[in-house]
């Protein structure tokens, strides 16, 4: 009788085990954030880099927010996870979003948006990346921060040589959420039981050039509505992939 029990025991284990596990026909895939400056890969405090206007700098501090990061297939549905990742290029470990169970098949693009959508806004408090804790709220009613980049130029008329830039605003006038849409060269095949990754560049100079070039001198700091939209127009090209695998 024992031995019967016991198996019956073995038999609910192994079924309850296998319930929670990821579907044999899915994949897992890991999206990689590599930060750059133009051609250089981003190395905080120590490297002078050069701006559009021939104006050296160098970056403190880089993060920002993506959500609803969504794989596209050619007969125009998806594959979407409805959450928020804050990458902080201080962070190594901020700067991989890893899905462990995503349905095999064939995905020729990927979107999401930087910053924080109207909806999770006017939340209230949250947890995880969009923790207050994160240091990148200011108020209730204004909200998040989508984006900031500080660092030190020569050319800053700011205290201190500094520049910054905290970037927010999900209202119009001053909407500064924006989508990011990356066609695959070759397009990403998930198949079961396989680790794929995709390896983007995030170009913090983008943040800083196209379609306005900045001038340290004339435009050191935006941390409110004045400007903040240019600024999102210029980061909304900042990605690129560079490997699919």
């Amino acid at each position: 009788m024992r031995r019967i029990y016991f198996a019956i025991i073995v038999i609910l284990a192994t079924g309850l085990a296998m319930s929670f596990s990821a579907p044999a026909d899915n994949g897992k895939l890991t999206i990689q954030f590599n930060h750059y400056v133009d051609s250089h890969l981003l190395e905080l405090d120590t490297v002078n880099y050069t701006n559009d206007v021939h104006q050296a700098f160098t970056v403190t501090k880089f993060k920002y927010y993506v959500g609803n990061v969504s794989l596209l297939r050619k007969d125009g549905t998806q594959y979407q996870q409805v959450s928020y990742f804050l990458i902080n290029e201080e962070e190594p470990l901020s700067k991989q979003i890893i899905w462990h169970s995503i349905p095999a098949g064939e995905y020729t693009g990927l979107s999401f948006i930087i910053g924080v959508d109207s909806a999770h806004n006017c939340t209230g408090l949250q947890e995880g990346a969009l923790d207050p804790i994160n240091a990148m709220f200011w108020t209730w009613n204004t909200g998040y921060i989508f984006l900031k980049l500080e660092g030190k130029a020569p050319a800053s008329k700011s205290p201190g040589r500094i520049f910054e830039y905290h970037i927010g605003g999900f209202r119009e006038p001053v909407n500064s959420i924006r989508t990011v849409r990356l066609n695959f060269s070759v397009p990403l095949i998930i198949t079961p039981g396989a680790d794929h990754i995709i390896q983007l560049k995030a170009d913090a100079a983008e943040v800083l050039k196209t379609p306005v070039a900045i001038d340290f001198s004339i435009l050191s700091s935006v941390t409110d509505a004045h400007n903040a939209t240019m600024i999102a127009d210029n980061y909304k090209d900042m990605f690129s992939i560079i490997s699919i695998n």
